[in-house]
């Protein structure tokens, strides 16, 4: 699922578009706090100011302003997107879908960590130590990138359970276990170096 880190002052406002981007949207996890996540994609309401302090650690990451009609945008601020409002919210999520599509298959929305390239899009994961490229399945991909926006967080099996399956009643976490452990022989092949995801108090972490 993206993750969408959403800057706004304006508290009646982000919690009204918060609750139509759920309805409506309801793959994208919405943060108001950068705390140790990475995101997809960025949104400041009329705030730029704020971008500077999130940039360090998403540096690529498209950016959207949500602007005021009269207001006045510096050109040369790092924007992806700027919406005047009051605009579609229809527009408004199909210009934020396309733009996350096309960040993920670009080289700036690859995955790096632990001599590992993961690209989303395409479904594999390039194990530079070898020069290995290794084919994904869709939940696998899932998993990874999960891991991997948690940084150095430990996820609990319910947790990914409940992001990577939703609300399915037909899987349990036997079912992440046993694709955490056929992930792990696809990838590392028994190489502590390589070592792709570790369990640690009942849950798992992407080995960073």
């Amino acid at each position: 699922m993206p993750n969408i880190l959403f800057i706004s002052d304006n508290l009646a406002f982000a919690q009204d578009l918060q609750e139509q981007i759920a309805l409506y949207a309801k793959e994208f996890n919405i943060f108001t706090e950068a705390g140790d996540n990475i995101f997809d994609v960025i949104i400041i309401d009329e705030n730029v100011a704020e971008l500077e302090n999130i940039r360090q650690k998403n540096m690529k990451v498209p950016v959207f302003l949500l602007a005021s009609a009269n207001e006045d945008v510096n050109s040369s601020t790092e924007l992806n997107h700027i919406f005047y409002k009051p605009f579609s919210l229809d527009s408004f999520l199909n210009e934020l879908k396309s733009c996350i599509n096309f960040y993920e298959n670009s080289a700036d929305g690859y995955m790096r960590f632990n001599e590992y390239v993961l690209k989303p899009i395409k479904k594999e994961i390039y194990n530079q130590r070898n020069s290995e490229t290794i084919k994904l399945t869709e939940k696998e991909v899932a998993i990874i990138k999960y891991l991997y926006k948690a940084q150095d967080r430990i996820v609990s099996k319910n947790e990914l359970l409940q992001e990577v399956w939703g609300y399915s009643p037909d899987v349990s976490t036997h079912t992440i276990e046993t694709h955490v452990y056929r992930l792990r022989q696809k990838v590392e092949h028994e190489d502590l170096s390589a070592q792709l995801i570790i369990t640690l108090d009942g849950g798992y972490q992407l080995k960073m």
